[in-house]
Order: structure tokens, then sequence, then C-alpha cells
């Protein structure tokens, strides 16, 4: 069983914390996230760090004493580094273009695909085949980048698509004579 709950988060310079009815408050440079604290968990903020402990020695509060620490922590590292994801667009045609604040993919269908991030996301077009997302919210990040790929899934038999950087596609042998 993991203990990463009983390690404190430390608040870097500059970044504070408080806790009021059930809810952390995390500020940074980057901006400010809130997150609900479950009953089973208590949380105490002292000078340069946070502490999560159990309330109970139950299954349940063992669970989220964890999850709930590493929360804290990614709060913590988003508003003052933030996170970023990079895709990659793999095939003859395909790219991508920022037209204001929308991205618009051209992936291979007759028409053109929009995408609109959402609030506290910016999603830059470093190459034509490059995207970067990022923002302080790394549930969002993750879930803004797995929609953009989810347009076009890079297809095992020529790898074309949306994919993440570094993102290794099995590759099938096609058809034999």
């Amino acid at each position: 069983m993991s203990r990463v709950g009983k390690y404190p988060v430390a608040l870097p310079q500059g970044v504070t914390a408080e806790v009021k009815n059930h809810t952390v408050a995390v500020k940074g440079k980057l901006g400010a996230m809130n997150l609900d604290i479950p009953h089973e968990v208590e949380v105490k903020v002292e000078p340069g760090k946070v502490a999560v402990s159990r309330k109970h020695d139950t299954q349940r509060a063992r669970v989220l004493w964890g999850t709930t620490r590493n929360n804290i922590k990614n709060m913590v590292q988003g508003v003052t580094e933030g996170f970023k994801k990079v895709l990659e667009i793999e095939g003859v045609g395909f790219k991508a273009q920022m037209q204001g604040k929308n991205l618009v993919l051209q992936i291979g269908f007759s028409h053109d695909v929009t995408f609109t991030p959402p609030e506290g996301i910016t999603i830059k077009a470093d190459k034509p085949t490059q995207l970067t997302i990022s923002g302080f919210d790394r549930q969002k990040v993750g879930q803004v980048a797995a929609e953009i790929r989810g347009m076009k899934r890079p297809e095992p038999y020529k790898g074309k698509g949306i994919k993440y950087q570094g993102e290794q596609i099995r590759r099938k042998e096609g058809k034999k004579k």
C-alpha cells in the first residue's frame, strides 16, 4: 500500500493555500484553484507546507488520503509552473492552425474541424504539424489533449492521425499478395 499521503506538500514562494468549509483554495502566479475535500480526510495548512491526514482508518479514508495529497500537489505545481502536452499530427495534408482563439484542424475530412478551448487552456500551433496545449489545471490539459487526439486517432497501418509526442504507435503489416 502506498503511503504517499504522509508526505506534506511544500508551498513555494508566492503560493498561498487556505482551507474553508471542506475546500482547499490554492493561489499562485498563474491562477487560483479549488478542491473539495472528502469528509474522511483532514487538511491543515502550516507555514510553508500543506499536511493531509486521515480522520479514520477505513479503506476509503486510506484511498482518499493519498489521492487528496496528490491533487493538492498538482494544484500547487499548476499555479506555479503549469502543465503542458504536445501533440504531433502525421499525414499528407494534415495540419493545424490557430484562428483567433479557435483551433482549426485539417485532418483528412471533407471539412475543417474547429475546436474552441475551454477557459484556462491555451493552445499554440508551433508548427503546422505540432500543437502545444498548456494550462494550470492538469485534468483540463489532459482532457483537451485527449479530445483533440480523439478527432483523428493514429491508425496502425500508416500511422496517420494525431498522437502524443513520444507515443509509439504499434504498426500492423498490410495485406500480402
